[in-house]
């Protein structure tokens, strides 16, 4: 191919590239108008017409290529060329919207737009007969599948990894969490608009009975006092350590207690009515800071989640 032939190409598959770029977005753009407006039937007027007069600007467009493309050698063959770059340049650009919509970044508006246009320059050089054109569109397209494919989902997969972990770290002065008790294991935690929650349950849930509860957040009272006694079946004390003590006694002689205690910043509770005071002052010896991997693990076996 000598220089005047590759510069005509070059022109040619520019033309195509920037003609499309102009035309399918507006096409796309009139279809979801008419179908905002009048349904999916109003689409018919629109893509009868909008279709037809994109293929004839294409096959005019093939002038262009009538001495270095054997198919635009005649307007009958134009016209078939046209209506092939348009059918599998379109399904290029089906393929590029729903990458789109599994979250691939494809960059600003404007650079979404220009990229509208290179399917259909892609494939109309594979109809230039020229080993390096053909090779160059080979590559293009096969870089395309694998960030459409691969590389795309899988930086937006991550995007979406680091966006939830910012919400779960919105008030990081309350995630806090505490070593499990023996024989219990980390069974649910929930981060809230102003708390922290994490259920502990038995390792052999079904089979043994057993139930903590932990949560942490912001204090209400610059010190902690007893609530004012409405049951008589509750007793309430503070230490001199400032921790505080609720038991609630149940008919059959089963009780829960609740211990509360003041972390910094935020105040923590621990429940149950199956594990006694010393194991849930033990584990409120163990609270910490959530560190990344824990909060890593327990989003990777989906134990926690985000409640309004």
């Amino acid at each position: 191919m000598n220089s005047g032939r590759r510069a005509l190409t070059a022109l040619h598959l520019f033309v195509v590239w920037v003609l499309m770029a102009a035309v399918v977005p507006a096409l796309g753009f009139g279809l979801v108008l008419s179908a905002w407006d009048g349904g999916a039937g109003a689409t018919v007027p629109v893509f009868a017409l909008g279709v037809p007069l994109t293929v004839g600007l294409l096959a005019t467009a093939g002038l262009l290529a009538r001495t270095v493309v054997p198919l635009c050698g005649s307007a009958s063959q134009r016209l078939g060329w046209a209506v092939l770059v348009f059918v599998l340049g379109t399904l290029g650009v089906l393929a590029g919207l729903a990458a789109y919509g599994r979250g691939v970044e494809l960059g600003s508006a404007s650079t979404a737009i220009a990229l509208t246009g290179v399917p259909y320059a892609v494939v109309a050089a594979f109809f230039v007969p020229g080993r390096w054109v053909r090779l160059g569109a080979l590559a293009v397209l096969a870089s395309a599948v694998a960030y459409g494919g691969f590389i795309g989902p899988a930086q937006a997969q991550q995007r979406r990894h680091e966006a939830e972990i910012a919400r779960y770290q919105e008030q990081p002065e309350l995630l806090y969490l505490g070593t499990a008790p023996p024989g219990m294991q980390v069974s649910r935690a929930a981060v809230g608009p102003a708390s922290f929650s994490v259920e502990y349950l038995p390792v052999r849930a079904g089979y043994e009975a057993g139930y903590v509860g932990l949560t942490v957040s912001p204090p209400l009272t610059p010190a902690l006092h007893c609530p004012e006694p409405t049951d008589k079946h509750m007793t309430c004390t503070i230490d001199a350590h400032g921790e505080m003590r609720m038991v609630r006694d149940f008919p059959g002689g089963s009780r829960e207690v609740t211990l509360t205690r003041r972390l910094g910043n935020a105040e923590a509770q621990v429940t149950s009515q199956t594990l006694d005071e010393p194991g849930l002052r033990d584990l409120l010896g163990t609270l910490h800071p959530l560190s990344d991997t824990e909060l890593e693990k327990l989003m990777r076996e989906k134990k926690i989640d985000y409640r309004n």
